[in-house]
């Protein structure tokens, strides 16, 4: 059995949000080396790397560089900037003292504010993932930092390769490891998108469509997520697997016409 599910409503947030989360070792892993952060306004999952009493304090040392950023509504850009900064730096320091080295994957979006208006920052470093979904359509917000998807990128494999390509989990950035910047986009905050924010160990057990297909048809957040993680673990489970569903709060309905008037 995976984790329990944490499902939290978020009070004051504008548009209003509902957060479920859940990791779980899988069926090949003695441990767990992913961490994760759901709480107002960070969302992210950090994938650590280096074995046991290494992978997964990099990442908990990721999730732990934005614990200052968890319960405010007025973040900015820069802060998120400074909090990845901070966990390349600690990563790095960590990596030097053990023998095989440390590292993590960041992904995730936290909400950020320009003239008071909520965006998400998405930041990226490695082969985690962030998803949307809204009015029936799905994307990824996020590339991978990995040499499969150099590959793609150079047009010398199709996507189709790319899924048994043999060295489709060799990451070309990490937070710890040299030249390794994260990436940033922003995207407004819309009403009634759902996001999904994962590890590998989800997205490289369930096809993009199996991921559409639970984003889209569950409406709640913890019963997706619940979903999501019994997928990877039917596929095989082959590596921990972590996700973070948010979903933010659909507009209201407009009034009647006649009341709108009144």
């Amino acid at each position: 059995m995976h984790k329990r599910v944490v499902t939290v409503d978020v009070p004051g947030a504008e548009p209003g949000l509902r957060i479920a989360s859940a990791t779980d070792a899988g069926r090949h892993r003695h441990g767990n080396e992913d961490s994760l952060l759901a709480e107002f306004p960070v969302f992210i999952v950090a994938d650590g790397m280096g074995g046991h009493d290494a992978g997964d304090i990099a990442s908990a040392t990721v999730v732990r560089a934005f614990g200052p950023l968890v319960g405010r509504d007025d973040v900015s850009a820069d802060e998120v900037a400074d909090a990845a900064r901070r966990a390349h730096q600690t990563v790095a320091a960590l990596s030097d003292r053990t023998r095989r080295g440390a590292g993590s994957t960041l992904t995730g979006v936290v909400q950020v504010r320009h003239d008071g208006v909520p965006f998400w920052l998405v930041v990226n470093v490695g082969d985690s993932r962030v998803y949307r979904v809204v009015g029936g359509k799905f994307e990824r917000m996020t590339i991978d930092h990995s040499y499969v998807q150099e590959q793609l990128d150079a047009g010398l494999i199709t996507l189709d390769e790319a899924d048994v390509f043999e060295h489709r989990n060799v990451i070309t950035r990490a937070v710890g490891a040299p030249d390794s910047p994260a990436d940033y986009w922003v995207h407004p905050v819309e009403p009634g998108e759902r996001l999904l924010v994962c590890s590998d160990g989800l997205h490289s057990e369930v096809s993009e469509a199996e991921l559409y297909e639970v984003l889209a048809g569950d409406d709640d957040a913890g019963e997706a997520v619940s979903r999501l993680i019994e997928l990877a673990l039917d596929h095989g489970g082959h590596d921990n697997i972590t996700a973070v569903v948010v979903d933010v709060a659909a507009a209201p309905a407009p009034a009647p016409k006649d009341q709108a008037d009144a």
